[in-house]
This record gives structure tokens, sequence and C-alpha cells, in this order.
């Protein structure tokens, strides 16, 4: 993996069966199993991680530095350090991060963008399908 820095605890849950409208802010880490419809921002002045669960629907955007998504995102997603895509992720928006692990079967329906335009030299790894 890209970030060998521990990772902070998830400490909230938003439980597969619930449905939420309205925006979320959170710290550490914040693991999603239901359905929002809201942005998802984490606290900037800390190491955060947000899981997009495989049951999971989220419609909004989505901000954390760690973000790995299993389920479904309709919004732009900005992962400040690391973005991973499980292998039933779907993404309908454009994509910002700075590195990023790709499974195969996963959908972007939008731009991938690194943090720093263009010119920037992010890192990306497609990840090999283990036998």
């Amino acid at each position: 993996m890209f970030n060998k820095r521990k990772q902070p605890p998830i400490k909230s849950l938003i439980a597969q069966g619930s449905q939420i409208t309205g925006n979320v802010r959170f710290t550490d880490g914040l693991r999603i199993d239901g359905t929002l419809v809201g942005d998802i921002h984490a606290s900037e002045d800390q190491p955060s991680i947000l899981v997009v669960s495989e049951s999971a629907s989220v419609t909004g955007a989505l901000h954390a530095d760690h973000i790995i998504i299993s389920g479904t995102v309709k919004g732009p997603v900005h992962a400040n350090l690391m973005l991973e895509l499980q292998p039933k992720a779907r993404i309908e928006g454009d994509v910002h991060y700075r590195a990023l692990e790709m499974h195969q079967g996963a959908i972007i329906a939008g731009q991938l963008l690194p943090q720093g335009g263009i010119d920037a030299k992010p890192l990306l790894k497609l990840a090999a399908n283990n036998p």
C-alpha cells in the first residue's frame, strides 16, 4: 500500500438500512453501510479515513485523506492522500486523488484528476487479480 502511516480508527458508522439526508462532518474514521444523500467532509486538522462499503450508496461529494470505496458514489470524490477502489466500486463523478489504487471491475464515470493539476506526478497502481 502507498501510505505506511497508521490509519485513524473508525469511530462512526452509518449502518446498513439507515437513510440519511444532509451533510456529514466527521473526525478520525467513518464507515458507511447505508444510504446517504449529502456531502461528507472529514476534519482537515487531523488524519481521516472514509469507507463506503459494498452495501452503501452515497449521493454527494466525498472529502477525506484516505477513501476506500466498495459501493456506489454519485458525486465528486476528493482523496487528499489515497483513494482505493475495490472491484464493486461505482463512481459517477470526477475523482481527485494523490495516490490511486484501482482493482479490476471498479468503474468510474468521470474524470481522473491528480492533485496538483496535469503536471503532477501522482501514484497510480492497478491491482492485479490474485489467483
